[in-house]
C-alpha cells in the first residue's frame, strides 16, 4: 500500500491521515476487547477487513478477529485465523501474540501436545521474545496437564530465577507450593463460608471435597472448592463428567 502511495505521490499528511485512520480502528477493536466486548471487538475487525487495509493492519485486524472468536468460544474459528497468521511469518511481536492465541485453542480444546509444540515454536523463532516468562508459564500449565511434573517443576523454576519481576513469577511460585495430583474445581468464592457450604453439600453427596486457598499478588484471598486427588487425567475427566452433570461448573486442576 505504502509503494502504491508513493507512486502516486500523495502528499506526506495524507499517507499519515490514512495510516492514522487504520490505527485508530485497531485502537477501537482492542479497547473492545480490553472491555471485554468481544461480540463488538468481532464486529469491528470484520467491518476493518472489509475495507481492504494494508497488509500489517489487515494481520492485526485478523489476530484481533482470532481472539474475539477465542473468547466468544469459537474455538475452531480461532484456530483457523491463527493457524493461517503463523504461516505468514510476519512482525514478531504479533507472530509471538498469534502462537499465543493458538496456545490457548489447543489448551482449551485438550490438545495438549500440540499447544506444547506451538510454545516450542515460539521460543525457537524467537528466543528473546518479551512473552518468554508467559511462554515458560503455559508450559508448565500443559505439562502439568500431561502429569509431566518434572517439567512443569523445571519451566516454573525457570520463570522464578530468570523473570522474578513478571506477572507470572507468583504464578508460578503458587503453583510450585501445590500438590501433584489432578483435582476437579467446582467453585471459587471471596468468602469462606460460601465455600464451605458447598463442601458440606459435596460431602453429604459422598464426594470428597476441600477447600484450596490462594492469594492473588495485592494479597486478595480465593477459597476454591475442588473435588478430588487423582493420579490421571482421565479420571479427572471421568468425574469432570458426573459433576457437570449434577450442574456444578467445572474445571479440572491444574
Amino acid at each position: 500500500m505504502f509503494k502504491l502511495i508513493h507512486k502516486l505521490f500523495i502528499p506526506l499528511f495524507l499517507v499519515l491521515l490514512l495510516c492514522g485512520f487504520s490505527n485508530d480502528d485497531l485502537a477501537n477493536i482492542e479497547t473492545a476487547i480490553i472491555q471485554q466486548d468481544y461480540k463488538k471487538a468481532e464486529k469491528l475487525s470484520g467491518k476493518l477487513l472489509s475495507e481492504n487495509p494494508d497488509e500489517r493492519t489487515e494481520n492485526q485486524a485478523r489476530y484481533f478477529l482470532g481472539l474475539s472468536e477465542l473468547r466468544l468460544g469459537s474455538y475452531d474459528e480461532a484456530k483457523k485465523i491463527f493457524e493461517r497468521l503463523s504461516k505468514l511469518k510476519s512482525d514478531p511481536t504479533l507472530q509471538d501474540k498469534v502462537y499465543l492465541g493458538l496456545y490457548d485453542v489447543y489448551y482449551l480444546q485438550e490438545n495438549y501436545s500440540q499447544a506444547q509444540d506451538v510454545i516450542h515454536e515460539l521460543i525457537k523463532e524467537n528466543p528473546k521474545s518479551e512473552f518468554l516468562s508467559l511462554a515458560y508459564l503455559k508450559l508448565a500449565r500443559v505439562s502439568l496437564k500431561q502429569a509431566d511434573w518434572n517439567d512443569a517443576r523445571s519451566y516454573l523454576k525457570k520463570i522464578i530465577n530468570n523473570y522474578p519481576d513478571s506477572l507470572e513469577a507468583y504464578s508460578a511460585q503458587q503453583l510450585l507450593e501445590e500438590k501433584q495430583y489432578f483435582a476437579v474445581q467446582v467453585g471459587s468464592f471471596l468468602e469462606r463460608e460460601r465455600a464451605q457450604q458447598l463442601v458440606d453439600k459435596l460431602t453429604k453427596r459422598k464426594e470428597y471435597a476441600y477447600i484450596v486457598e490462594t492469594k492473588d499478588k495485592s494479597g486478595k484471598k480465593f477459597y476454591r472448592v475442588r473435588v478430588g486427588q487423582l493420579s490421571l487425567l482421565s479420571e479427572a475427566k471421568e468425574l469432570r463428567t458426573k459433576l457437570s452433570g449434577q450442574g456444578y461448573p467445572t474445571a479440572i486442576y491444574p
